[in-house]
């Protein structure tokens, strides 16, 4: 990082014992020590919000564009599509429950049941998407 060779760290230790003393030494290696552990705690926080912002960044474009993606699909399938085929009229029971055990199943009734009904949502939520109103 700092390239420093192997000659000026015996300089610099040189200097230190001078300056410092042997006596208290090793209260300020002790010293710097902490220093640079607080350094590293810092900057590794640091980077670590960083590359939560990026991450996040990254998820929000994603969302857009499967957003764009979902939107055209929904643009280029019509409604029509999406609800399905309606139950014919005579389907339709408008019996009570009773009547019905006497009355024998139509051979249409039997072959399929009815379909039913899909009603296409305003807005379709993609998984990753916060659920509405809790913003």
């Amino acid at each position: 990082m700092f390239d420093i060779g192997a000659s000026e760290l015996l300089v610099i230790a040189i200097v230190a014992i001078l300056v410092i003393g042997p006596k208290d030494m090793p209260m300020a290696l002790r010293t710097a020590g902490r220093w640079i552990g607080k350094i590293r705690r810092v900057s590794s926080h640091f980077r670590s919000g960083l590359d939560t912002m990026i991450r996040e960044a990254e998820l929000e474009d994603m969302e857009k564009k499967w957003k764009a993606q979902n939107e055209a699909i929904m643009a280029r399938s019509t409604g029509e599509e999406m609800a399905g085929p309606l139950a014919p009229p005579d389907a339709i029971d408008t019996t009570d429950g009773d009547a019905e055990a006497e009355k024998p199943a139509s051979a249409e009734s039997r072959a399929a049941p009815p379909e039913e009904k899909h009603k296409p949502t305003a807005e379709p939520q993609l998984p990753l998407d916060p659920p509405a109103g809790k913003d």
